[in-house]
């Protein structure tokens, strides 16, 4: 008596692969760090540590706390420099160097969305840069912490010996030292520049979706970057040259909305000198960040669908 045979089970479906997943963004974004690590991108912080130690001991024949407020500008402003060149630099080499390796084209043969290689990638530049931050901030702030020590004991020390000053001119004069040394509003600084080289990260990556090559994209990268800091002179100039024309007004609004305007960011220059932080305008600029953020990733995905890979 023969057996009977039981119908052959059906193939189970193939599991839906959702239209986003922050699981394979995380491992492009891991990969991309892992990328720039490779490519020796961190060496820049030793040209930054020399740069701060060269000017923490350049001596100026000033008060201390005008020293001090000198050494801040400069290593802040050199903080900013190396921030938003290395986000230009850095971004503009992933894709083609993806494309190159032929490592793009094992990316997209897998189930992965060109939005999330793309919105991967810029979450790796940023966690680099962020990274470098926060390693040259550390760097300044030792140095910063360091000088602002040696002015206040060597200041107390001459105006004491001196013996022309009370209590009070010594408490004030120290007090003046302090209020251009290590604060914790400098946190804020820096958290503009990163806001900063997140938008340059962002520009740059919708350059390198269409652009030629990686030289092109660095280069129209940094033309925008200097345009976007003098967005608002341009723009004014131009309008009272034109007598505020229809067309010249459309133009500007374009420029307005393409171009972003780099010189907003520039808030931090006023904390690094001491003044008083101002909690709305940083989470004014948090979301014009986001905003930025989001305006280049869906533009940089116009383009990237488009691509045969």
């Amino acid at each position: 008596m023969s057996e009977e045979t039981s119908p052959p089970t059906p193939r189970a479906a193939g599991k839906a692969v959702p239209m986003f997943s922050l699981g394979r963004v995380r491992t492009i974004a891991g990969s991309t760090v892992t990328q720039l690590v490779r490519m020796k991108t961190f060496y820049f912080l030793l040209a930054f540590a020399l740069v701060v130690v060269a000017v923490g001991n350049f001596n100026i024949p000033t008060t201390p706390a005008k020293e001090l407020s000198m050494i801040k500008k400069v290593s802040f402003g050199t903080m900013d420099l190396f921030a938003w060149l290395f986000a230009i630099v850095a971004t503009a080499l992933l894709i083609p160097r993806d494309i190159e390796d032929r490592t793009l084209y094992t990316i997209l043969s897998k189930p992965v969305r060109r939005i999330e290689y793309l919105f991967g990638k810029l979450c790796g530049v940023l966690v680099v840069v962020g990274t470098s931050l926060l390693a040259m901030y550390a760097i300044c702030a030792i140095m910063i912490f360091a000088r602002e020590n040696l002015y206040i004991s060597s200041e107390y020390e001459a105006m004491t010996a001196s013996g022309q000053y009370s209590e009070a001119e010594i408490a004030q004069q120290i007090s003046l030292i302090r209020q251009q040394g290590l604060r914790a509003e400098l946190g804020i600084a820096v958290l503009a520049s990163f806001f900063k080289a997140s938008v340059v990260a962002a520009v740059t990556i919708f350059l390198s979706t269409f652009a030629s090559s990686s030289l092109f994209t660095i280069i129209v990268s940094i033309l925008i970057f200097l345009i976007g800091h003098a967005h608002t002179m341009a723009t004014n100039f131009w309008l009272h040259e034109s007598n505020h024309s229809i067309f010249v007004q459309i133009l500007v609004k374009v420029v307005r909305i393409l171009i972003p305007n780099y010189q907003l960011f520039s808030f931090s220059e006023g904390i690094v000198q001491g003044e008083a932080v101002v909690y709305a305008l940083v989470w004014q600029m948090g979301g014009l960040t986001a905003g930025y953020l989001l305006v280049f990733l869906l533009l940089s995905l116009l383009i990237f669908v488009d691509k045969e890979f």
